[in-house]
This record gives structure tokens, sequence and C-alpha cells, in this order.
């Protein structure tokens, strides 16, 4: 399952310098992260209808444009889903309570 997010990863960073012209992700790119959060925030919109009209098709099809779309994020911020799988992997096992109490408070 990681060598596909590897093979996009490594697409994303290559198209941070393709042509905003032929290239969608660079079109992203060129916008800014604000239209980038954006497109993530109505793909998150998109998915939670998809999972409320209880179609899995579609519900599949919204959660890989969300993931998408937040990995163009990540890359846009310099990291990658390899730091949010290693985060992941940190939380294992960890109450979700123990693991929300430990976060430093603002």
């Amino acid at each position: 399952m990681n060598e596909i997010l590897q093979r996009l990863t490594a697409l994303l960073e290559e198209r941070k310098n393709a042509d905003p012209q032929t290239s969608y992700v660079a079109k992203l790119y060129h916008k800014g992260m604000n239209n980038i959060l954006k497109k993530v925030g109505e793909e998150a919109v998109e998915t939670i209808i998809a999972a409320k009209d209880g179609s899995q098709e579609d519900l599949i099809y919204e959660t890989a444009d969300l993931w998408f779309h937040t990995m163009v994020m990540l890359a846009k911020a310099g990291l990658s889903a390899q730091d949010v799988l290693e985060e992941l992997a940190r939380r294992e096992g960890l109450s979700g309570i123990e693991e929300k109490a430990s976060r430093p408070k603002d």
C-alpha cells in the first residue's frame, strides 16, 4: 500500500516544476496554499456527503480525491504522506484520550 503513496509523493514533487498550463497539480501549486486548502475543504465536504448517502463507490472515489488533495497540501508545506504515516506509527497503541492529553496546551 505504501508504494502508491511513494509514487504519488514523487510525482507531486516533480510537478512543482511543471508548467501550470499543462499540469493540474502545478496549477494548484501556482495558485498557492489558500487555493489548495479550499480544494481540500471541498473534497472533505464531498467525502462527508458520500459517507452520509451510503454509496461505497462514491465514498471510495471522494476519499481518494480528499487524500490526493491533502497530499498536495502536504507537499506544498514541504511535508509528505510519510510524515503522516510516521505520526500514526508513533500513536499506535496509545489511547486516543492519552494521546490528546499529551499534546501541548496553547
